[in-house]
């Protein structure tokens, strides 16, 4: 290995904060505040502004924050301004950054990207999440990096939309679903990155909403830690995803973008808060979330 492993820097963070939580920073127009639309006009500091307020207020709480590429693409420059800042300022935070593009591509195209994303010459986020279905020649330029420079790789395994199944959950010849022979392959492609924690580098991405299937694939996977989306907003539960870790109640990170930075529209803390204090919404919701996984691992 390289650098620090990307698996024991993640679950040694997570440890230090006893919270498993990521924050998605997915931040759409009409969900910010009008105020701070007011304030300013150029959309970079809207995004930036937005964004830094939203780690002001739980930083202290959470280890890890993830970066939806697409609200920021979506405003060309300025939005990669805005994306650019908030990396470096989550930087100064000391969190860790995963980068949520789900890139996929085949050798030299494979390997620019894994430099854009993974090095200091391009975004120098901690991880990435990758698509799986070009194959090896696709994901190889990424893990190559994440060894060379302590970085980590989260592969699409099993996604928390409902059309998932489509192609996710075909039966092959050998009678295995598509997700399940995507799963060994994360095995193999993680050989020889684990860490001092006995987590390897190359992670798995493994909905909430799929409770089944998530047991199923911690048993083909138990040395790849899981980035859980689909809590929340999207259906999953505190007491779903905890088929997501390991025995030692390890091994996985729990995202929320949307009930924690758009909390403020929704009740109890519309009346709590209100747009004005959005952030300090955002804080509470935070802090509801920690405490229900906590119950969650203690039934």
């Amino acid at each position: 290995m390289g650098k620090e492993n990307f698996a024991d820097k993640l679950l040694d963070k997570i440890n230090v904060f006893k919270n498993p939580t990521c924050i998605g920073l997915d931040p759409r127009i009409e969900g910010i505040p009008y105020f701070l639309r007011k304030k300013e006009e150029k959309i970079d500091k809207i995004l930036f502004n937005f964004n830094k307020m939203i780690i002001d207020a739980t930083c202290d709480i959470v280890p890890v924050f993830k970066i939806q590429m697409a609200f920021y693409e979506k405003y060309k420059e300025r939005g990669i301004k805005a994306l650019e800042n908030t990396i470096f300022y989550l930087r100064k935070k000391q969190k860790i950054i995963i980068i949520d593009g789900k890139r996929n591509d085949i050798g030299p195209t494979a390997d620019a990207y894994a430099d854009a994303y993974l090095t200091k010459e391009g975004f120098d986020a901690d991880a990435i999440t990758v698509n799986p279905y070009l194959g090896s020649d696709g994901i190889n330029p990424f893990i190559e990096k994440a060894i060379k420079y302590g970085k980590g790789v989260f592969i699409l395994v099993k996604t928390s939309n409902p059309s998932s199944k489509d192609f996710q959950d075909k039966i092959l010849k050998n009678g295995k679903r598509l997700y399940e022979e995507v799963a060994k392959m994360v095995n193999q492609w993680g050989r020889g990155t684990k860490g001092k924690n006995g987590y390897q580098v190359v992670g798995a991405v493994v909905g909430a909403t799929y409770k089944k299937e998530a047991m199923i694939l911690r048993k083909i996977m138990p040395k790849s830690i899981f980035l859980v989306p689909g809590y929340g907003a999207q259906g999953g539960s505190a007491k779903d995803v905890m088929v997501n870790f390991d025995k030692n109640q390890k091994g996985a990170i729990i995202n929320n973008s949307r009930e924690i930075i758009f909390a403020w529209q929704s009740s109890p803390y519309k009346e709590k808060f209100g747009p004005q204090k959005f952030d300090m919404a955002a804080r509470e919701a935070t802090i509801k979330m920690k405490k229900d996984l906590s119950c969650a691992f203690q039934i």
